[in-house]
């Protein structure tokens, strides 16, 4: 039975790191510094943890493990380990100040998002056999935006606290990933509307990834608001600060709108249609 837990990992499940991460940083920006603490630490383990499981499934079960890479509906979760890394760095940055330690997370953030990015949609792009859009995709491919506005987030976080010229390397960094981040949101949020408002839509399909709709904005307007503080110290910041505070904006609006979506959804999918409220890993 241990075995099988192990050998269907999910690879989305570096989610937790994200998650708790979040709630320790929120509850350092209220003053609640026992809750911040404790959350951090706890982060700090689950994530080793985490770490631990998925290189011995990578070990043991490497058929599994590589599969999931080049799936069209695990694939995607593989990208928490990267958004998971930066949340992490920025906890050791604003509760530790260990900002040697958040750079070498940093480091190891942008090394797994070149990685997974590139050979996650590679081989999904080469693939001679396909699902069809309506079982493939989900809120979970925003994950991929997720990971790239964490390096943007991270990156901003670092050049605040960096001498020149790193601190222009980094935001100019930042400001990339950013864009690239926001361009990559509008591909794929494209075809989820498309997968929700033109084919058939069952209350399974309705998957706790779709959250990401909201959260891939939510992280994108957090990155473009340190982009904005970070502009006095980058005149190329400073030369685009109407187009920065404008983007940020839009993206804070566009998350907005679909936090209304989504409760109607989940009113639809748990009380109307009475799908049952079961644990999911995603």
């Amino acid at each position: 039975m241990e075995k099988l837990r192990l050998a269907d990992l999910s690879p989305a499940y570096f989610g937790m790191v994200m998650a708790t991460g979040i709630v320790s940083v929120a509850a350092h920006m209220q003053g609640l510094a026992t809750i911040a603490h404790t959350l951090f630490w706890l982060n700090v383990a689950a994530y080793a943890l985490l770490w631990a499981l998925n290189l011995l499934r990578a070990f043991r079960y490497p058929a599994r493990f590589f599969g999931d890479l080049t799936d069209h509906a695990r694939g995607p979760g593989f990208f928490t380990v990267v958004a998971a890394t930066s949340v992490l760095a920025s906890q050791f940055i604003l509760l530790a100040r260990h900002h040697d330690i958040a750079a070498i997370l940093g480091a190891l953030a942008v090394a797994l998002w070149f990685t997974l990015t590139y050979s996650i949609f590679t081989a999904l792009t080469i693939k001679a056999r396909k699902p069809p859009l309506h079982r493939a995709l989900n809120g979970a491919w925003l994950l991929a935006v997720v990971a790239t506005q964490s390096i943007a987030m991270l990156s901003a976080m670092i050049a605040a606290h960096s001498a020149q010229p790193y601190r222009l390397w980094l935001n100019f960094a930042a400001l990339t990933m950013w864009l690239s981040g926001g361009m990559l949101y509008i591909w794929l949020t494209s075809l989820i509307f498309y997968r929700y408002t033109f084919l058939r839509f069952a209350p399974a399909d309705l998957t706790p990834p779709h959250c990401i709709n909201m959260g891939a904005m939510a992280i994108s307007t957090l990155a473009g608001s340190l982009l904005v503080i970070n502009a006095p110290d980058a005149p190329f910041l400073s030369s685009v600060l109407p187009f920065l505070k404008g983007f940020t904006v839009f993206y804070w609006a566009a998350g907005t709108w679909w936090i209304p979506m989504l409760v109607v959804l989940a009113v639809w999918r748990y009380i109307w249609r009475r799908f049952p409220l079961q644990y999911d890993p995603l």
